[in-house]
């Protein structure tokens, strides 16, 4: 006999978001702000195998909400932690095309079938400021 097909309830027309439970019981995912957490599951929703995220500061303040400087802390915090490295900078001009920020999200395949990397597991994360000696 043939063994039944789990199929699962997931959303097939919007698609669904998947993230490791290592990842989010680790320190570096714990430790991490109310609004980097949200940064990194919103880079997460815009993720293809095929090419970086592109997702800048901007966007970041408008989706979470937030203020520029709370962004840019986010961003800060992300990849700090290892979750993100910037593949490419941002170029803004008035004649040409502009151009936003793009990340590797380091927990996730990347373009050209390269396996993920896995930085946040390697970085050293402190203790908690109210565990630290002084």
């Amino acid at each position: 006999m043939g063994s039944k097909k789990n199929v699962l309830p997931f959303d097939k027309a919007g698609g669904t978001v998947v993230i490791q439970r290592r990842l989010l019981k680790s320190a570096a995912y714990l430790g991490l702000s109310a609004q980097a957490k949200a940064l990194l599951h919103l880079m997460h929703v815009y993720w293809t195998p095929n090419r970086p995220v592109g997702f800048g500061v901007r966007e970041a303040e408008q989706s979470i909400p937030c203020s520029r400087k709370v962004a840019m802390r986010a961003f800060k915090e992300l990849y700090e932690a290892g979750f993100i490295v910037l593949v490419d900078e941002s170029l803004f001009c008035s004649r040409t095309q502009s151009k936003t920020r793009t990340w590797r999200l380091t927990w996730l395949p990347c373009w050209r079938n390269r396996p993920p990397t896995n930085d946040w597991e390697m970085v050293r994360h402190d203790p908690e400021p109210n565990q630290r000696k002084a």
